[in-house]
C-alpha cells in the first residue's frame, strides 16, 4: 500500500498517536481510513465494502446508522445536552436507565454508578473494594485477583488487572504494592495436562486459586475478578464446571467476585449476560460497549446492596463519596443506552443472536480440521481459530502473530474486517446479522484461510 502525500493516510500519521498499534509497522502502511457504515458493513475512503466481523470492538451489537439510536441522541441534546450527577443532582433518563439495567442483570437488590468505559469500569470496581473494606473495618484485605490473560481495561489500576504483557510492558504496570495478582489462564486446550478431563483441569486451578489465597493470606485477597468469556486474550471459553469450583473457593474465603460483562453483556453468549450462561454469582458486575451498542459512550458499575449499604452508613464519617466523572451519567449517553435496551427487548435482538448462534458456530466448527488450525472454540455468538504451526503438537508460530497479522490482511483484501489476537482470528460481529451475512463471513474467511495457507507453505512455517 502506497501513502499518497496530502492523503486523509498521511495527515493521520501527521497528527495521530494511535492507541493498541503497533506504531512502527504504522508509520510504513497507514491506516484503513473508513469513511461510513451502515447495518453489518463499513466502508473506506475507496469505497470498498467490509462485512463487521467484530462489531467494531465487540461493541456494535446493533451495527451501524441506527436512526433510533441517532434520533435518542438528537432528542436529548435538544432537551437537555449535559447534566452532572455531583453534589445531589440527577436527570430522569439516568434514572430509567438505572432502573433498567437493575430488572435486567442477574444481581438483585443492588445499585448502579455510571462512567465512560469498561476501563474506567473496572478502575470503579478497584476502588470501590478498597473503600467498601477500609469502612467495614478490613483495611489489610485489599488485594485482587485477576487471570493471565484477562483483559479489564487500561487505566493504572485495569491495567494492572488485565493479565496482557502488552498492557504491561514499558508502562510499569501493574502497580508496585502487591496488591495485584494473576492466576491461572483457563485454557483446557493450551494447558491441560495429559490425560487431565476439563474437570480435572478446573479442578487444578481452582485448588491453584486456593493455595494463592492461602500463600497471599485470606485477610488480604479482597476480590477475584473474570470475564465469563475471556475476549481479548484470544476468546477463551471457561471449561466445563470451572466457574462453580472457582466460586466455591471465593465464597470459602469471603472474596468478592466481580464480573467483567464488558464483552459478555447484552446477548453475546446466547443469553441476557455471560453469568446467565455459566450461571454465576457475581458481588458486583461491570457493563460498557453493547450498553449503548457503543453510539455513545457509556459504562456501568451494578454493586449488590451490601456494599452500598456499608458505605452509605460510613458516610458521615466519610464524608461525601469522593468518586466520579465530570460524565458519569451523561444524559445523552444514558438516552441512547435506554433505547438500546428498549431496541433490544422489542426486536428480541437476544432471542435472535441464539437462534443464529448453533449456524455461527457451525461454520466456525468446519475449521477444526484446517491444515493451519489448532483449536476452534466459541460460545453464542462470539468465536475464534487459534493458528499453529503444527496443530498435532499445538506448536506456535514463530514469532507469534507474523502468521495473524498476514491471515488479517487476506480478510481485509476480501472484505471481511475480524481481528488477530497474536495468531489467534477472533470473530464478535453484530447481533443484528442474518442467516444469510453468517455465511457471507465465514466464505469471505474462507477464501482468506485459503490465501494464507498458501503463503505460510511457501514460507515453510509449517511443521512436516
Amino acid at each position: 500500500m502506497s501513502i499518497q502525500p496530502g492523503s486523509m493516510a498521511a495527515r493521520d500519521l501527521d497528527s495521530m498517536l494511535h492507541p493498541q498499534t503497533h506504531l512502527g509497522q504504522h508509520s510504513k502502511t497507514g491506516p484503513m481510513m473508513l469513511k461510513r457504515a451502515e447495518g453489518v458493513y463499513m466502508y473506506d475512503d475507496q469505497g470498498k465494502q467490509y462485512l463487521e466481523g467484530l462489531a467494531g470492538l465487540w461493541c456494535t451489537s446493533l451495527g451501524y446508522g441506527n436512526e433510533e439510536l441517532a434520533r435518542a441522541a438528537y432528542d436529548q441534546i435538544k432537551e437537555l445536552s449535559y447534566a452532572q450527577l455531583f453534589s445531589s443532582k440527577s436527570h430522569e433518563v439516568g434514572v430509567l436507565l438505572a432502573e433498567k439495567i437493575k430488572a435486567m442483570v442477574p444481581l438483585h437488590k443492588s445499585k448502579v454508578f455510571f462512567g465512560n468505559s469498561g476501563s474506567d469500569a473496572n478502575d470503579t470496581q478497584v476502588k470501590l473494594v478498597w473503600y467498601y473494606n477500609n469502612v467495614i473495618g478490613r483495611p489489610q484485605k485489599k488485594k485482587i485477583i485477576g487471570r493471565v490473560k484477562g483483559y479489564h481495561g487500561i487505566t493504572l489500576a485495569s491495567g494492572s488487572l488485565t493479565g496482557l504483557p502488552m498492557s504491561h510492558k514499558g508502562f510499569d504496570l501493574p502497580l508496585a504494592g502487591g496488591r495485584f495478582l494473576h492466576t491461572d489462564l483457563p485454557h483446557y486446550w493450551r494447558n491441560a495436562q495429559p490425560g487431565e478431563s476439563e474437570e480435572q483441569f478446573a479442578t487444578r486451578l481452582a485448588d491453584n486459586l486456593e493455595q494463592l489465597i492461602l500463600k497471599e493470606g485470606p485477610d488480604t485477597v479482597a476480590a477475584f475478578i473474570a470475564e465469563p468469556v475471556m475476549g481479548a486474550g484470544g476468546v477463551i471459553v471457561p471449561p466445563k464446571t470451572y466457574f462453580a469450583k472457582i466460586q466455591a473457593v471465593l465464597n470459602k474465603y469471603d472474596v468478592l467476585f466481580i464480573d467483567d460483562e464488558v464483552i459478555c453483556g447484552f446477548g453475546r453468549t446466547g443469553k441476557p449476560f455471560g453469568a446467565d450462561t455459566y450461571d454465576l454469582r457475581p458481588d458486583s458486575i461491570s457493563l460498557a460497549k453493547a450498553l449503548t451498542s457503543a453510539y455513545q459512550p457509556l459504562s456501568a458499575v451494578v454493586v449488590k446492596d451490601e456494599i452500598f449499604d456499608a458505605i452509605l452508613k460510613a458516610s458521615d464519617e466519610m464524608g461525601p463519596f469522593g468518586h466520579g466523572f465530570t460524565y458519569s451519567g451523561h444524559p445523552v449517553a444514558c438516552a441512547v443506552g435506554l433505547k438500546t435496551l428498549e431496541i433490544y427487548e422489542r426486536d428480541k435482538i437476544f432471542e435472535h443472536a441464539a437462534k443464529l448462534a448453533p449456524q455461527f458456530q457451525a461454520r466456525l466448527a468446519r475449521y477444526a480440521d484446517h491444515p493451519l488450525v489448532g483449536e476452534v472454540r466459541g460460545v453464542g455468538m462470539v468465536g475464534a481459530v487459534e493458528l499453529v504451526a503444527n496443530r498435532h503438537t499445538k506448536a506456535a508460530f514463530d514469532p507469534i502473530g507474523k502468521v495473524g497479522a498476514e491471515c488479517l490482511k487476506n480478510c481485509q483484501d476480501n472484505g471481511l474486517i475480524c481481528r488477530a489476537i497474536g495468531d489467534v482470528m477472533a470473530f464478535c460481529p453484530p447481533l443484528i446479522i442474518t442467516s444469510a451475512q453468517v455465511d457471507e463471513l465465514f466464505d469471505k474467511f474462507d477464501k482468506a484461510m485459503a490465501l494464507t495457507l498458501e503463503w505460510a507453505n511457501g514460507q515453510g512455517l509449517l511443521a512436516a
